[in-house]
C-alpha cells in the first residue's frame, strides 16, 4: 500500500468532489456504511463527510458536515449521493443528491458548516424519472453559474447570482450517446465534472458502464458543442464505478475518483464500500489529457507542502495507516479508535527542522499500551516510545509525553501501536517540542 491508494483508509468513501479555497484542498465525500449489504447497486449512504489537506499526501478527517436529516421535507434514511460544494460571495453551497427526491441544497457560512437548507424543498427535481443525481457546478468567468447532473442522461440549468434557485428551462444535453450504446467509449452515464483550462472547457464523466472510466469531452463554452477526446482512465473490472473530480492546486493538476480496494481486502463478496483516491493529470501541448493508468497501478501523488510536527496535529489526519477506525465525540470532534497491536500511521513529510526533543500525545484508555515513533518504515528508526496507561474511560483524555532522539530535516513519521489482546487506545492529537 506505499502508494497511498486510496486517501482514506478509515472509512468508505465514494464520490469525490474536491474544492480549493484559501489554499486548502476540501474534499467532500459520500459516505458507504460498513455494513452496506452485499450485491451490487445495493448502497447504504446516510450522510456526506469533509477532508481536508495542504500538500495532498496528509489528509484530516472532519467527519460528517451533513446528512439526509438536515433536510427536514425528506423522510428517507438512505440516499444520501454523490455531493458537490463550492464558494460564492463568502458562502459555501453544498449541492446533495437525495436519491429519488431530487436535489437539494444547502448553505454556510463557512466550509465546515453547519449547513442549513434555506428553501425547504428540492432545488430540481424531475419527478417522471430517478436521473436527478450527481451535481456538479461550474460558475463561469463572467459570473453564470451552472448545475449540471443525471444518469443516465446529461442536463444541465443555470442557477441565478443566489445559487439556490434556477433561471430558465432544464436543458437535455444530446452530445452523447443513450444508454443503450454501453460500449462507446463516447457514452456519458453519470457523474459530470466541468472545469476550464486555458481557452477550452472539459466535462468529465464517468463512461461506459459497466465497469465504468473516466472519459472527456472538450469544448468552448460551458454548454459546449463538446468533442469527446478519450478517456482519463479506462474502466476496469476491479470496479463497477468511477466518478471523476477535477482541481488545479500548486500549480498541479489532479483527478479523484474511487475504487473497491479496501472491500476486497476485507472480502471477495462485492458490497457499495467504495474509497477515494486521486491522480495527478497531465496535459498535451493541445489541451488533451494523457491517459491514466488504473488507480493501484499508478504513479503515487507527490507531496505539495510538509507538515509541521510543532503545531497541534490532529491524530486523524492521515496519510496512510491500518486497522484504524475515527469517531465523532459528543461535542462533534473527531478521534482515532480501533488501535489494536501492531496497527500504524503514517504521516508524510514531516519537517522537523533542526530537532524535536521530545514528543506529546492526547489519548484515552481503560486497558493502554505503547506508542512507538520511528521513521520511514513501521520498523524504521525508532525514536522514543510513549507509553499509554489507562485514563479510566474510552473519551477520558490525559496528556502524555516521552523524550525522543533529536532528529533533524523532513521525514515520513510512523505511529506504531504495541499492547495487548482488543483495543488499546484512543487518540485525539499529537505534538513534538
Amino acid at each position: 500500500m506505499s502508494q497511498n491508494r486510496p486517501v482514506v483508509q478509515t472509512k468508505f468513501t465514494a464520490d469525490p468532489a474536491p474544492m480549493v479555497h484559501d489554499g486548502t484542498v476540501y474534499l467532500y465525500t459520500s459516505h458507504d456504511e460498513d455494513d452496506a449489504p452485499e450485491g451490487m447497486g445495493r448502497f447504504l449512504m446516510k450522510e456526506w463527510l469533509l477532508y481536508t489537506s495542504t500538500d495532498m499526501v496528509n489528509w484530516t478527517d472532519h467527519g460528517a458536515v451533513a446528512s439526509l436529516k438536515d433536510f427536514k421535507w425528506l423522510n428517507k434514511e438512505n440516499g444520501a449521493w454523490a455531493p458537490h460544494c463550492v464558494e460564492r460571495n463568502g458562502k459555501f453551497y453544498l449541492y446533495c443528491p437525495l436519491h429519488g427526491n431530487g436535489i437539494g441544497v444547502l448553505v454556510a457560512d463557512s466550509p465546515f458548516g453547519p449547513f442549513i437548507d434555506p428553501i425547504g424543498k428540492p432545488l430540481v427535481w424531475q419527478k417522471e424519472h430517478w436521473y436527478d443525481i450527481d451535481p456538479n457546478i461550474w460558475i463561469d468567468d463572467d459570473g453564470q453559474a451552472y448545475l449540471y447532473w443525471g444518469n443516465p442522461t446529461l442536463y444541465y440549468v443555470k442557477l441565478n447570482e443566489d445559487m439556490i434557485s434556477t433561471s430558465g428551462e432544464i436543458v437535455e444535453d444530446k452530445t452523447f450517446p443513450k444508454r443503450e450504446d454501453r460500449e462507446s467509449p463516447y457514452h456519458y452515464q453519470e457523474g459530470p465534472w466541468v472545469f476550464k483550462r486555458n481557452d477550452y472547457y472539459y466535462i468529465t464523466y464517468a463512461s461506459t458502464c459497466c465497469p465504468e472510466g473516466i472519459g472527456y469531452a472538450m469544448g468552448k463554452t460551458p454548454v459546449g458543442p463538446w468533442e469527446f477526446k478519450g478517456y482519463i482512465m479506462k474502466p476496469d473490472r476491479r470496479s463497477s464505478g468511477n466518478h471523476p473530480g477535477v482541481i488545479q492546486y500548486k500549480d498541479k493538476w489532479y483527478v479523484f475518483g474511487f475504487n473497491f480496494l479496501l472491500n476486497f481486502r476485507q472480502t471477495d463478496k462485492h458490497h457499495e464500500r467504495r474509497s477515494v483516491c486521486v491522480a495527478e493529470i497531465t496535459f498535451n501541448p493541445d489541451g488533451t489529457i494523457q491517459e491514466l493508468p488504473w488507480w493501484e497501478e499508478g504513479t503515487p501523488v507527490n507531496p505539495v507542502g510538509t507538515l509541521s510536527p510543532y503545531k497541534r496535529t490532529e491524530a486523524e489526519t492521515i496519510a496512510w495507516c491500518e486497522g484504524l477506525k475515527t469517531k465523532s465525540n459528543a461535542s462533534g470532534g473527531i478521534y482515532v479508535t480501533a488501535v489494536h497491536n501492531n496497527d500504524y500511521i503514517r504521516v508524510r513529510e514531516v519537517d522537523f527542522k533542526k530537532g524535536a526533543k521530545s514528543f506529546e500525545v492526547s489519548a484515552a484508555s481503560v486497558s493502554g499500551g505503547k506508542i512507538e515513533i520511528r521513521l520511514g518504515n513501521v520498523d524504521g528508526q525508532l525514536l522514543g516510545v510513549c507509553d499509554i496507561h489507562s485514563t479510566g474511560g474510552a473519551e477520558t483524555w490525559k496528556t502524555f509525553t516521552t523524550n525522543v532522539k533529536k532528529v533533524k530535516g523532513v521525514h515520513d513519521l510512523y505511529f506504531v501501536f504495541k499492547g495487548g489482546e482488543g483495543e488499546l487506545f484512543n487518540l485525539d492529537y499529537w505534538k513534538f517540542n
